[in-house]
């Protein structure tokens, strides 16, 4: 659930602001909310410093620049000047790569023309015996002057690349080939040079390595002196009192409070406004909290004064993994690969929620597949396995039932909404959009899957649309009133529609699953394993189908999966994802 927070507010002499700043920070429950810019010389002074260490971190940590073997940490003597270094070595092999780029191209550019001095060529023109180099395309090299040599170095479709020789300045009417600042063989040994140079810099870097977990170390200890004067200078000065103000959660008030009486301070205590930004934070009970991972993968925090949809996110997200991964081979796959990685990481890793999550999203693959009678595909198990539910394996009937889901799912929205309205009137409302949505189902019924609609289908819209237009707004002005529930109704009459059309997603991507499989299936047994060429091509080909569709199961579950959730349900919900999370100023 959403905690609920207190706005608080502490006051303190100037003198004691530092002290204050520093013993809120121990009490680790404040989220600060600046009252002015935080600005100073010491915050410009630290920002400079996060910038430099943030730049030297960012480099040891590039792939190449790991070093292979085991070094022991160890802090630099000075810091800054160690980050400057590694920072400059990084810069000098930027400018190596760009040369060596360049060298290159020029190489690959003069390779046609063999290998010459370009100093030798300037002497000669300098005693006017003038050298020019051309691309001439071959038909035209009889029509040049007698006067002038020509000597064809190589042809390339019906271009020589020609040496012009001359007592006299050449100016020929083709393309002339700059002379180069050295030649290809000079050209050659300068790039082994900067590439033997690159090589002994990068290993260089690669030295300072030792040094990563001191800067990491004490980039922690920069953002927590920025954090600590950033509160301390976004205070508001008034006179001899300075106030800092921020939120906390309504259990901790407490504690600040005692804290407040010992050292003096003055606290006022209020309950937020609407106008106030107010931070989120979701405390989860204990077996719903296994979703906290996808939520930080998404990277969405709901607003303070929306509703925390982890429980029903949790039921149908589970649902959905079952559909879209459809195979009870594959949910045994993901089951067995969370044991192996539990096994391996899981005294690495504080938190273990992650595992359990796994554990029950396989568990709805397998029961899935076990209902709809797939293991690694269907075509191959006819008269093998029979499914426990035929109908799953009848398309007409499979996406009739994701049109179902979408009704259940998006009334649950409203219901939802409803509960919280009461005792308005205004929760009326949401009752017509829950007979709008199953209107809409039915004619989702009718229109894709060829099903009748039934008789009751038009009253239940016209009661859906009657509750929506008398109850968006009611109003003492009733015309006023019905205005704003049409607009509300013409806005969103469609898109109720779309949106239970859009669980259609589940059959669609499922069947592709099923199908890949079956594709592959089908390929591997018609190259059979009548010999052992082909029974290894055959294995080869059952492991490439059945990875890739492994592999791309859990992308369609963020793609798709994570949508119904967090776009359809939460538009029907109201819930816009504006909220930022709760982090409290502390040690």
């Amino acid at each position: 659930m959403i905690v609920p927070m207190k706005k608080i507010s502490v006051l303190v002499r100037v003198k004691d602001a530092d002290s204050c700043v520093a013993g809120l920070r121990s009490l680790g429950v404040l989220h600060v909310e600046h009252q002015r810019t935080p600005s100073g010389k010491n915050i410009s002074a630290l920002l400079e410093d996060l910038v430099l260490i943030n730049r030297a971190i960012a480099i040891l940590s590039e792939i190449e620049f790991r070093s292979q073997h085991s070094c022991e940490d160890k802090a630099p003597h000075d810091w800054r000047f160690t980050a400057g270094h590694i920072i400059d070595i990084r810069k000098r092999i930027e400018q190596l790569l760009e040369y060596s780029r360049n060298l290159k191209n020029n190489i690959s550019q003069w390779q046609a023309w063999g290998d010459f001095k370009p100093e030798e060529v300037n002497d000669l023109n300098r005693k006017n015996i003038f050298i020019r180099l051309y691309k001439i395309p071959v038909k035209e090299i009889k029509n040049i002057s007698k006067g002038i040599i020509i000597k064809k170095i190589k042809v390339s479709g019906g271009i020589a690349y020609c040496i012009a020789i001359s007592r006299e300045k050449l100016e020929l009417p083709f393309k002339e080939a700059a002379l180069p600042k050295m030649g290809l063989k000079k050209m050659q040994e300068k790039l082994k040079e900067d590439q033997a140079l690159l090589e002994s810099i990068k290993k260089e870097v690669k030295k300072h390595n030792c040094y990563l977990k001191a800067f990491l170390e004490k980039r922690k200890l920069l953002e927590k002196e920025l954090e600590f004067y950033q509160a301390r200078n976004g205070m508001a000065e008034a006179g001899e009192i300075v106030y800092l103000a921020g939120f906390a959660p309504y259990d901790t008030v407490n504690k600040l409070v005692e804290a407040a009486k010992k050292e003096h301070w003055g606290i006022l205590v209020s309950e937020p406004s609407e106008n106030d930004r107010v931070p989120t934070l979701i405390r989860y009970p204990r077996w719903v909290s296994i979703i906290k991972p996808i939520f930080k993968i998404i990277e969405v925090v709901p607003g303070y004064r929306e509703l925390d949809i982890s429980l029903w996110f949790l039921i149908f997200f589970s649902i959905f993994f079952g559909m879209l991964i459809g195979d009870a081979a594959y949910g045994a796959i993901f089951f067995i690969l969370t044991f192996l990685a539990q096994k391996k990481w899981q005294r690495k890793l504080k938190d273990k929620a992650i595992f359990n999550l796994f554990y029950i999203l396989s568990l709805f693959a397998i029961i899935w597949g076990v209902l709809s009678g797939t293991f690694f595909g269907q075509a191959w198990l006819p008269g093998w396995v029979r499914p426990l539910v035929p109908a799953l394996r009848d398309s007409l009937k499979v996406q009739s039932f994701c049109f179902f889901l979408g009704a259940l799912h998006l009334s649950i929205a409203h219901v939802w909404r409803g509960i919280v309205k009461l005792p308005s009137l205004r929760a009326l409302a949401e009752a017509g959009w829950i007979f709008i949505l199953w209107t809409a189902f039915l004619l989702a019924r009718t229109l894709i899957l060829g099903d009748n609609f039934p008789g009751f289908g038009l009253w239940l819209l016209i009661t859906g649309a009657a509750l929506v237009l008398f109850f968006t707004n009611p109003r003492k002005n009733i015309i006023k009133g019905i205005s704003h529930g049409l607009g509300n109704l013409l806005l969103n009459l469609v898109s109720n529609f779309t949106d239970i059309v859009s669980y259609i997603r589940l059959f669609a991507v499922g069947l592709a699953t099923v199908a890949v499989a079956d594709s592959f299936n089908k390929m591997a047994m018609e190259v059979g394993f009548g010999s052992i060429a082909a029974g290894i091509l055959t294995a080869f080909i059952l492991l490439l189908g059945h990875s890739l569709n492994i592999l791309l199961g859990p992308m369609s579950i963020l793609v798709h999966g994570v949508r119904l959730n967090v776009l359809e349900f939460c538009n029907h919900l109201d819930i816009k994802w504006s909220g930022f999370s709760y982090q409290p100023f502390r040690e």
